[in-house]
C-alpha cells in the first residue's frame, strides 16, 4: 500500500472512533431516580409533580424548583435553570432529562405532558341518538 492510503485508513479509524465515543457519551438512559443516582450519568426520568409541596421560580437565578416522583413512587427535588414550562401546574407527566448531583435532580431540559381537552368522556353516540 502507499503511504497516501495508509494515511488515509488511519485517518478514517480516528473519525469512526470519534463518533463511536460521541454517540455512546451523549446516549440518554431512560430511567427512575434511583438507576440516575446510581449510575451518575445523564438520565431521562419520568414522573408526577408532586403538587403539595409545591414549586419555587426565582427570577434573579432563573431556576425553577419542584418536587417530583417517579414511577416507583421514589421522590426527589428538581433544579431547572430555566423558565417553567407552560401549564407545569396542570400536567399529568413530567419528563425530566439531567442528572443526580448531591441529591438533587439537575435537569437540563423539561418536558410535560398536556392535560387534553379532546378527549372524550368515554361514550360514544351511536346513529340516531343526540
Amino acid at each position: 500500500m502507499k503511504r497516501k492510503h495508509i494515511l488515509a485508513l488511519v485517518v478514517a479509524i480516528g473519525f469512526i472512533a470519534v463518533a463511536a465515543y460521541a454517540l455512546v457519551d451523549n446516549k440518554i438512559d431512560y430511567s427512575d431516580f434511583e438507576k440516575a443516582a446510581a449510575n451518575g450519568r445523564r438520565a431521562q426520568v419520568s414522573g408526577t409533580y408532586d403538587k403539595d409541596k409545591g414549586s419555587q421560580y426565582d427570577i434573579k437565578s432563573n431556576t425553577f424548583t419542584f418536587f417530583m416522583k417517579d414511577h416507583q413512587g421514589r421522590e426527589m427535588p428538581v433544579k431547572f435553570v430555566g423558565v417553567k414550562p407552560n401549564n407545569f401546574e396542570l400536567a399529568p407527566s413530567v419528563v425530566c432529562v439531567g442528572k443526580v448531583e448531591g441529591g438533587v435532580f439537575e435537569a437540563s431540559d423539561i418536558q410535560t405532558k398536556c392535560p387534553s381537552r379532546y378527549e372524550g368522556s368515554g361514550k360514544m353516540k351511536t346513529e340516531g341518538q343526540s
